[in-house]
């Protein structure tokens, strides 16, 4: 299935799988750096969908990877949002990340955060703007955690 095919099918997988709840709107589909963008409007059912930490987000992005899989696609990462929710979280994260940034620089202490792996990646795309903070993971799965640093 090549990358055309990849995001259609993906789209409908999506929208059969939520129509299945009874969940019937059509999801808008982009494609951003070989990942398949799924945006699912907001609808009642917003806080089902996302789920508490966004766990159930994680999950329907996961079931439709796996179907994309499962039918040899190209393209098999895919982003799941409901109503803006992850783009939302993302600037509120990358507010965060400025204040630590700024916290760290002014005194000079590292700061160590536990974050998912999402979260650490929008704090590391932040630090890239500062040329005297640096950022690195340390750990492994749960434990993993995200250290900024000034730079000597």
């Amino acid at each position: 299935m090549n990358k055309d095919e990849s995001i259609r099918f993906a789209t409908k997988y999506l929208e059969d799988l939520l129509s299945f709840f009874g969940i019937n709107v059509a999801v808008d589909s982009t494609l951003e750096d070989d990942v398949i963008q799924l945006s699912i409007p907001s609808t009642s059912m917003n806080s089902l969908l996302i789920g508490r930490e966004a766990n159930n987000l994680r999950a329907l992005q996961h079931v439709v990877s796996m179907a994309l899989v499962s039918h040899s696609a190209e393209l098999t990462r895919v982003n799941v949002d409901v109503a803006d929710y992850k783009r939302q979280r993302a600037d509120r994260i990358a507010e965060q990340a400025e204040g630590w940034i700024r916290e760290v620089r002014q005194t000079g202490r590292p700061k160590q955060l536990n974050l998912n792996a999402a979260d650490r990646r929008i704090v590391h795309k932040v630090a890239q703007d500062y040329s005297d903070v640096t950022t690195h993971s340390e750990g492994e799965g749960k434990d993993r955690v995200l250290i900024i640093e000034k730079t000597i």
